[in-house]
């Protein structure tokens, strides 16, 4: 008997299907929007008409048809057994999925609606979700075209246990674009002439399409000449004649040009601007160092600080020219493989030192404005921006150097005159104390170390005279005074007093005359002895000296 009941038993397990199982059935029927559907084991469930079609798509089911069917459970209230398409359909996409993730993880499926962060996409039954990132290699910003259509997609992860199954697209346009890519640049080679279209604008240059693999096209690669940026040569959307410059076919970096394709200016740059010569020129660039100028397409030269301009030398080159100014410059020197031209902006106006040197020979008078005072002389300005320098010596006949530059002011109009022009070395050297000629000089013209000459007593101190001699004045000591001790006092003079004198002394360079009243006593003593005799042919001195005071008495 417990044989029969255990066998029983077992004969209703066989008959009826396991809950949670897929069973094959037959369409009976179809109405109001649902399947009627023959499970078999006397069962029969209904099924709405939308869990046989795909996403955008019709219902594909007609009565007789075999279908697969999810049994939830064996009988509901109604006595009939309930069932899904949708769950038969997961169970089965779940299969499909699981060997193809073994195999290459490529599945297809259909994008049918976002949610955050993405998408859900239907992968025969099973969804999954497609992260905002993995939609494209770039940003989408509309996926509606994207709805619907059935495409691959790449597993990157998936949980059956917890029903997660996360894809990618953009998994496979790049691989398919790196195929397409690794095509596309086998063909190329450096050197090529291609067509591409313009596809994005950098600061730095332009990517171009050339079918499937995109090439730079480098700001510097665009044309012989400065470009500021490379949106003044191309546009996005342009179909572009490129060269292929080179290619790297590991990194698929491809480098592209367009001034390859035109004649290089450099190659006639010597024959068409000779050194020496002179061209009009535009001003591209302003830097700390100088200005870029552009004398023709793709030929820029610079014009150094040092060559800007003659008399401004510690100035930014932005204070004597302007961008987009029209200037003169001469060529100065090219270097071809360096490609580059060395101008000159001075050169083409004349210097204004030998200007100045032609117009002004030494001993023109000139006068300036006190541009600046140091410790060894005062800066005259002159024409044509340039500087004269008057020494501290040469400020004053009679005031030391130091004590005459005091009385000088920045701003004050000052006279002076010409004394020497050095070009080579931009110097001009004046002179005030010049202008009034040289009293010095006036006063020792056709006098001689030795000649007798009139002199009026001016000051009497204790130590001595102060005499005054065509304007300079002179300190004769009490010493030489009288070649007698007791005539040697100085009060025995008074001021405005005629005094002859001897010579005794002409120095330059301290500017000073010496002179001698006992001097000039012994010289006229010395001659008189040899006029009228000597002490030796018995005549005293004193009778000597008395013949000749007779004779000048006479006289």
């Amino acid at each position: 008997m417990e044989e029969f009941e255990a066998l029983l038993e077992e004969s209703f397990e066989i008959d009826t299907p396991q809950e949670g199982s897929v069973v094959k059935g037959h369409v009976l029927a179809i109405e109001a929007g649902q399947a009627i559907i023959d499970v078999g084991y006397k069962m029969e469930g209904r099924v709405d008409l939308k869990e046989f079609a795909s996403p955008g798509e019709a219902p594909e089911i007609a009565v007789g048809d075999s279908v697969e069917v999810y049994l939830e459970r064996v009988e509901n209230a109604r006595g009939e057994a309930v069932i899904s398409r949708d769950k038969a359909r997961r169970e089965e996409a779940w299969d499909k999925l699981e060997k193809a993730a073994e195999k290459d993880g490529r599945v297809d499926g259909a994008i049918f609606g976002r949610v955050k962060g993405g998408f859900t996409v239907d992968l025969g039954g099973a969804v999954a979700f497609l992260p905002g990132s993995q939609v494209d290699v770039r940003p989408v910003r509309d996926a509606g075209p994207l709805m619907g259509l059935k495409q691959p997609f790449q597993i990157l992860k998936m949980d059956r246990r917890r029903g997660n199954i996360v894809v990618s697209r953009r998994a496979i346009l790049e691989e398919s674009r790196a195929e397409q890519r690794a095509e596309v640049i086998a063909k190329l080679s450096e050197g090529d002439v291609v067509d591409g279209v313009v596809k994005n604008i950098t600061e730095y240059g332009a990517f171009v399409d050339l079918g499937g693999v995109d090439g730079l096209l480098h700001v510097t690669d665009m044309a012989w000449r400065r470009v500021n940026h490379p949106s003044e040569i191309v546009s996005i959307g342009e179909t572009l004649k490129v060269q292929v410059i080179k290619v790297n076919k590991e990194t698929h970096r491809i480098s592209l040009g367009i001034k390859q394709l035109q004649e290089d200016p450099w190659s006639i740059v010597e024959a068409r601007f000779p050194i020496g010569s002179v061209h009009k020129g535009t001003v591209t660039n302003i830097t700390d160092y100088g200005a870029f100028v552009e004398l023709d397409d793709g030929i820029e030269g610079l014009v150094h600080v040092s060559e800007m301009s003659w008399t401004k030398k510690n100035v930014h080159p932005g204070k004597i020219v302007s961008t987009s100014q029209e200037v003169e410059v001469m060529v100065l020197e090219i270097d071809t493989q360096k490609r580059r031209v060395s101008l000159g902006l001075k050169q083409t106006m004349r210097n204004p030192w030998e200007v100045f040197a032609e117009t002004h020979p030494n001993g023109t008078e000139v006068e300036g404005e006190v541009k600046n005072i140091t410790e060894f002389g005062l800066f005259i300005g002159l024409d044509n921006d340039i500087d004269g320098m008057v020494h501290l010596s040469d400020l004053s006949w009679d005031v030391a150097g130091e004590q005459a530059i005091g009385e000088y002011h920045k701003g004050d109009v000052v006279r002076a005159v010409v004394t020497e022009v050095d070009t080579e070395k931009e110097r001009i050297s004046l002179s005030v104390k010049a202008l009034a000629g040289d009293p010095f000089a006036d006063a020792v013209a056709g006098v001689k170390r030795g000649s007798i000459v009139t002199v009026a007593v001016s000051k009497i101190e204790d130590g001595g005279i102060e005499v005054e001699f065509r304007g300079m004045k002179s300190f004769i000591r009490r010493s030489d005074l009288s070649r007698d001790r007791a005539e040697q006092r100085p009060d025995r003079f008074q001021p405005g007093d005629k005094l002859d004198v001897r010579v005794t002394s002409i120095d330059p360079k301290t500017r000073r005359l010496g002179f001698s009243v006992k001097a000039r006593e012994i010289a006229e003593e010395k001659e008189a002895v040899e006029q009228y005799g000597s002490s030796a042919s018995g005549a005293s001195l004193g009778d000597i000296l008395g013949a000749a005071l007779k004779k000048d008495g006479d006289g």
